[in-house]
């Protein structure tokens, strides 16, 4: 399963954040280090789902319909906030760290209204620069790279001299525990303009060699979080962020009123589709549920398109890691042997083929592969073809 990172300094709504994506009640206080071990859960990306274009109903085994969605599980993580110097053991340290290992992307909260400063403590909205969150949480990230880098580097190269190894490779299965592949460090490589034969490397050109490894294999996007604290100071905040890192994308987001909606839909009193600037009210409200709801509706979608939380999930793992999502069905049949209709959505790597999806299924179906259907188009399609979104592929064995 996919896993995604929620990362951050203390006291920003990181664990607000990950509950309305998971539901999972966790601990919310406005203070620093709620969170000292991470919260782990499920949260579900949305693909638009195929069932009406053959007009039945899917029901998934994971995940859930809602709307014209299907939700798709990934993998959550909201680790301890990061204050700077953790490399060097401030806060919680090298912990916050090593609980990333595995994240393939990670989203970054940080407070849009400027009303904490580097420690998480209150400072007062307008009071403190969020354009410093970016900043020094990728300098910690990087500087956790450098360390692991640095303390295995002299190793590598002398097994890389003695043994002829290339140092491409010998540097990705050190950093392969971080989620690094072979790849990044090719990239790498050609941007510093250096080869596999290469064995110089003083501190300057490791630290951006590690630079490098974690903006590639920790791919981020930005949650400017807590809009509805003040959302004209957050608007403004956010233009300025988004001028001042061209190359970052920068969501305007609301954690609160994303669970007030969801805990509310969840009652019975609105019906929401996470992701929609809408909802439809169906229940018996309370004033205060009332008044949220307007502020919700009057000013969170009106002027930010919607709460933002699950667009950053959905952007983050279609847009900026390139999932794909496969649906496995039959050309005669869509249901599974108990009646499930069309009862799985697999993410996959865009770039991915069909025997790579008749692997992720089973390895049998792999190995003993004949040929695979385009289920819409009833085409044949052989093992190398390039797999697109929302496909629903059907795979012949010889078993």
């Amino acid at each position: 399963m996919v896993l995604v990172g929620i990362v951050g300094k203390p006291n920003v709504g990181k664990s607000t954040f990950f509950r309305a994506l998971t539901q999972i009640p966790v601990e919310i206080e406005n203070r620093p280090f709620v969170t000292i071990d991470p919260n782990v859960g499920t949260a579900y990306v949305r693909v638009e789902d195929v069932g009406p274009e053959f007009n039945v109903k899917s029901n998934p085994r994971q995940g859930f319909i809602k709307g014209k969605y299907r939700f798709v599980p990934v993998e959550l993580m909201d680790v301890a906030g990061l204050v700077p110097g953790a490399h060097e053991g401030r806060g919680l340290g090298n912990k916050f760290l090593d609980d990333l290992r595995r994240a393939e992307g990670l989203i970054l909260v940080i407070d849009s209204v400027g009303a904490t400063n580097e420690e998480g403590e209150f400072v007062g909205k307008g009071n403190y620069d969020p354009k410093r969150d970016i900043e020094f949480l990728e300098e910690e990230l990087d500087w956790w790279f450098f360390r692991i880098l640095k303390e295995n580097l002299e190793k590598i190269i002398r097994r890389a001299k003695n043994e002829k190894k290339n140092m491409i490779k010998e540097i990705a299965n050190l950093m392969s525990g971080v989620n690094v592949s072979e790849h990044d460090v090719e990239k790498a490589f050609k941007e510093l303009k250096i080869d596999e034969n290469y064995y110089d490397f003083d501190d300057e050109i490791t630290f951006r060699l590690a630079s490098l490894l974690r903006k590639y294999s920790k791919p981020m996007i930005i949650a400017a979080n807590r809009v509805d604290i003040d959302p004209g100071l957050a608007k403004r905040n956010i233009k300025k962020l988004q001028s001042e890192f061209p190359d970052k994308l920068i969501i305007p987001t609301s954690g609160y009123a994303e669970l007030i909606l969801k805990e509310l839909d969840k009652q019975g009193k609105i019906e929401y589709v996470p992701g929609e600037m809408e909802f439809r009210i169906i229940g018996t409200l309370n004033e205060k549920e009332k008044k949220a709801l307007d502020f919700i509706e009057c000013v969170i979608f009106k002027e930010f398109g919607g709460t933002g939380v699950q667009t950053v999930l959905d952007k983050l793992v279609f847009e900026v890691l390139e999932y794909i999502a496969v649906f496995p069905g039959g050309v005669d049949k869509l249901c599974d042997k108990e009646g499930r209709v069309l009862p799985d959505c697999f993410l996959l790597k865009k770039g991915s083929t069909v025997i790579d999806f008749a692997e992720r299924i089973h390895s049998d179906l792999a190995k003993h592969f004949v040929k695979a259907i385009d289920v819409r188009t009833k085409k044949p399609l052989g093992k190398s073809y390039e797999l697109k979104h929302r496909d629903v592929i059907q795979i012949i064995s010889a078993r």
